[in-house]
C-alpha cells in the first residue's frame, strides 16, 4: 500500500476482479462485502495464488467468479486452510460436488466431521 495511492490500489483490485470475469455489479458487491480486499491482502502473494489453487483443482473461471462474488471472505482464509480442504475433497473425489466452496467457511471441527 505504501507504494500506491489508495485510488491506484483500488484500481488494481478492480482491474484484477474484472480480468477474472466479474461484472461491475459483482466487483462492487465483492468489495463492499469484503473491504479487506482493498487493503490488507496482497494481490501477488495472497489473492492470485488462491485463484490459481482453485484452477488447479478444476474450477472454471465462471465457477471462480461465482465463488468469489458469493463468498468474498474466503479470500481472507489462510492458504494452508485452502490447500488442506481442497486436498481432502479432491482425494475423496467429491470436489466437483462442492464447487460452491461453501465448505471453506465451515469450522475445522465441522469440516473434519463431515469430510475427514
Amino acid at each position: 500500500l505504501l507504494g500506491y495511492s489508495l485510488e491506484e490500489y483500488l484500481k488494481l483490485r478492480v482491474q484484477w476482479l474484472r480480468e477474472l470475469g466479474m461484472e461491475d455489479s459483482q466487483v462492487a458487491k465483492t468489495i463492499t462485502t469484503f473491504p479487506q480486499l482493498i487493503g490488507s491482502l496482497s494481490l501477488e502473494e495472497n489473492l492470485k495464488p488462491k485463484v490459481q489453487t482453485l484452477r488447479e483443482h478444476g474450477f472454471s473461471d465462471k465457477q471462480i467468479v461465482k465463488v468469489l462474488s458469493t463468498w468474498p471472505a474466503l479470500l481472507g482464509l489462510s492458504s494452508k486452510r485452502w490447500a488442506h480442504r481442497l486436498g481432502v475433497l479432491h482425494a475423496l473425489g467429491v470436489l466437483k460436488n462442492h464447487s460452491s466452496c461453501s465448505f471453506m467457511g465451515l469450522t475445522d471441527v465441522v469440516f473434519a466431521a463431515r469430510f475427514e
